[in-house]
Parts: structure tokens; sequence; C-alpha cells
């Protein structure tokens, strides 16, 4: 009964943990402080980096939890971990390449007042 309890109760912190980085994922998105969302840094905005990184620690955070990570062997752990390492910030880098293409490109013909 007690290892039901525990588990009861960690799954409510890390549901806790998501939540609240979802909701401050969100009020950023509706707030768009000034000077995050007109900072650029590597590229593109500091909101964007915030947006950026808290989806990967979200996406860390599932992982290690609800699909059971913290369990594994560490060979098996490091097999899954260091791909993502190598391919999150290469697919971030394709991103950043590829959108501020299109806004350059697209510039002329787009109102981009939203």
């Amino acid at each position: 009964m007690g290892q039901h309890e525990s588990n009861t109760k960690l799954i409510w912190k890390v549901f806790g943990f998501l939540s609240l980085v979802t909701i401050v994922e969100v009020i950023l998105g509706i707030i768009k402080p000034h000077s995050l969302h007109y900072t650029n840094f590597l590229g593109t905005s500091l909101l964007n980096w915030i947006f950026i990184i808290l989806t990967i620690v979200k996406a860390a955070g599932i992982m290690w939890y609800f699909m059971h990570m913290n369990h594994e062997r560490k060979n098996f752990v490091n097999s899954i971990i260091i791909p993502l390492i190598i391919l999150i910030p290469y697919l971030v880098t394709l991103l950043l390449i590829e959108g501020s293409y299109i806004h350059d490109t697209m510039a002329p013909f787009v109102n981009w007042k939203y």
C-alpha cells in the first residue's frame, strides 16, 4: 500500500510541474513581453528560446517519469538521450535558418502584423 501512495504522490508532483511549465508558456505567449520578444539571440528572439527550452524540459520530464527512464540501466538511457542531444539542436538550427529565410523572402508580400 505504501508503494502505491508514493507513486501517486510522484505522479501528482510531475503533473503539477508539467502544468506549471505549460502555464508559464501560455502566459508568456499571451503577454509577449517586449524585452523578450524583440531581443534577438542566435537568430531568433529570447522569447522563442524560452519556448524551445521549456518544451525540451517538458519532453524530458515526460520521458523520464512516464516512460520510466529513471528505472532503466544507464547504457540504455544513454542510447536514447545522446542521439536526442545531437538531434534536437540540429533540428532547431534548421528550423531557425529556414524560418528566417521564409520570413525574409515573404516579407514584401505578407502583412506580418498579427
